[in-house]
């Protein structure tokens, strides 16, 4: 599926209208939260995860308060 997806302007904001058939690929509706993640291709649109997003706070935590014994198996 390539979509292209038109930036439109919102008040002092910009917008993405997505299809129908788009949102229901995602298992979205309307007023739900998305997330976009950067991948090696380009960016991801999935529904948003606050479990996912709690459990990255985390890690991210302890990975900036271990950065040392990060080092060495990144090498």
């Amino acid at each position: 599926m390539n979509t292209p997806l038109k930036i439109t302007k919102v008040g002092n904001s910009a917008a993405v209208i997505l299809s129908k058939e788009l949102i229901a690929r995602l298992g979205a509706a309307q007023g739900d939260m998305l997330s976009v993640r950067n991948i090696e291709r380009g960016n991801e649109l999935a529904p948003y995860d606050a479990d996912f997003e709690t459990q990255m706070a985390a890690a991210r935590e302890v990975m900036a308060r271990r950065k040392r014994a990060w080092r060495e198996p990144a090498k």
